[in-house]
């Protein structure tokens, strides 16, 4: 497994990462088994373990701190906090006050007492952004967190996230995780070329689309369904020219001599932002899939046939973003007064 430097954090990372959003009731309920995948990919050469408070309530966290017993010095570690944890409106976002209670539940869930990369899951509009960073600059000052990070920030709210802290003297973000697939190549017009520009290391999730690009005989069947009908419904046009870039993909893949979902990750590594791309598997035999395209990379010729078939910092279908919309958008009361 082939590894690169997290931004600049000067922390080696593998090209894979494993997340782990589908261990627990999300995914795969059996604790047991989870645990062993985890060892899987560490012994398949994976050092970089992402999750979030939100997977399964705590569940994920609770899956990854028993699997981590005994090697938890030899992982990076990094999980997210911002998202709901209860009917509360103070048990999510930015505010100091939750941020000092989030990362104490997932220390205790995690059995460790520091995090290698602590993001903040989504933006939140109704704290300032001095405030998150004040807070999470004590967490790195008292050996609790490492390094910090965002998670699915448009490029507008990275550049005022790194001034923000330039300005208030805290430490500022080192990292964006974005979604990122063939299928979804909207951060290639912004996010991608900010993060550079700001040397934060990208850490991409999504890149087999909710299971559209896993080589599964038909895309739109599968475990996310249920989740994300909006994803999934071929009565939505956008899907059907989805489901008809999946269909060249695929031959394409198979031109190339490998499994579509090789074809995915290798894509997503292949941009020069990008430091490790997180692999979701929710079974043993989709993480073994998976591992199997570790070292897989695409020629020039298979790339530009990939843009041909979706152009670059295009998206199909906008409902895969459905929980990175602009606020004034997605909230109705930013609209009002």
């Amino acid at each position: 497994m082939k590894r690169r430097i997290l931004g600049g954090t000067g922390i080696s990372v593998s090209e894979f990462a494993l997340g782990t959003m589908m261990f627990g009731a999300m995914g795969n309920t059996d604790h047991d088994e989870s645990v062993r995948m985890i060892h899987t990919a560490l012994d398949a050469g994976i050092n970089f373990i992402d999750t979030a408070d939100v997977y399964s309530r705590g569940e994920s966290e609770e899956i990854v701190g028993k699997a981590l017993k005994a090697r938890r010095d030899d992982v990076v570690l990094a999980t997210k906090f911002a998202l709901p944890m209860g009917p509360d409106a103070n048990q999510r976002g930015g505010s100091p006050r939750w941020i000092k209670r989030a990362v104490e539940d997932s220390l205790r869930r995690l059995g460790t007492d520091y995090i290698d990369l602590y993001q903040m899951h989504r933006p939140d509009p109704d704290t300032d952004i001095d405030e998150t960073l004040s807070a999470l600059s004590d967490l790195v000052r008292s050996g609790k967190v490492r390094a910090i990070g965002s998670s699915t920030f448009p490029a507008e709210l990275i550049v005022e996230a790194q001034w923000t802290a330039d300005k208030g003297g805290h430490h500022r973000f080192r990292t964006e995780q974005p979604r990122y697939s063939i299928l979804s190549r909207t951060i290639e017009g912004g996010v991608l070329p900010t993060a550079q520009r700001h040397g934060l290391g990208v850490l991409t999730y999504g890149p087999l689309s909710s299971g559209w690009l896993s080589g599964r005989a038909d895309p739109t069947r599968g475990h996310r369904v249920a989740a994300v009908p909006q994803a999934f419904d071929l009565s939505i046009p956008a899907n059907q020219v989805r489901l008809e870039a999946v269909q060249e993909l695929s031959k394409l893949a198979a031109q190339a001599g490998v499994p579509l979902s090789h074809l995915a990750t290798a894509f997503v590594l292949s941009h020069p932002a990008v430091t490790s791309v997180l692999i979701g598997p929710r079974t043993p035999e989709q993480l073994d899939d998976l591992l199997a395209g570790a070292n897989a990379e695409l020629s020039a010729e298979v790339l530009d046939r990939i843009d041909e078939i979706v152009p670059p910092g295009t998206e199909i279908n906008p409902a895969d973003n459905y929980l990175a919309a602009s606020p004034a958008i997605g909230d109705k009361r930013l609209r009002r007064r």
